[in-house]
């Protein structure tokens, strides 16, 4: 278990541990769309987060990192397949880390915070623009920015 999480509910742990995958499909699926370079894309920086976050989300990532694309597909399934009806409901789940941050330590919550931005923008980035690299389409640039989700940093 995580230190930083001592002090949270066990619901509030289980979403925290949800929330890479969450925005993963958030933004992935945000054109009605999950493609297969979306979801390589996801568990590709799930791996690299294993190794390369920063140094106080290192575990975290490990955790959550592990069986990540089986994560990923049974979250899916969970989900509505009409980004129209799934995208709220996962906007929603998104925002209860609002009442989860505070409750952190406040360097973790930043940098987590952070690492999340990342990962949406990099999955963003996987199926769009010229050959496929560096742009984010419409649908995506709507959610990207996690606005969802209050800077801890503020």
């Amino acid at each position: 278990m995580i230190d930083q999480f001592n002090q949270l509910e066990p619901g509030e742990i289980e979403t925290m541990f949800k929330v890479p995958i969450l925005v993963s499909i958030l933004i992935a699926g945000a054109d009605n769309n999950i493609d297969n370079a979306e979801m390589k894309k996801a568990v590709s920086i799930s791996k690299l987060k294993q190794q390369k976050a920063r140094k106080d989300l290192i575990e975290y990532y490990k955790i959550v990192g592990s069986d990540f694309e089986d994560k990923l597909k049974i979250l899916i399934q969970h989900y509505p397949v009409d980004a129209e009806d799934r995208n709220p409901q996962i906007v929603e789940e998104l925002q209860k880390v609002n009442h989860i941050l505070p409750k952190l330590d406040k360097n973790f919550a930043v940098d987590f915070y952070q690492s999340i931005r990342d990962i949406a923008r990099k999955v963003a980035e996987a199926s769009g623009g010229v050959l496929g690299y560096m742009a984010v389409g419409y649908e995506e640039s709507k959610f990207v920015g996690l606005d969802m989700i209050n800077d801890p940093s503020n």
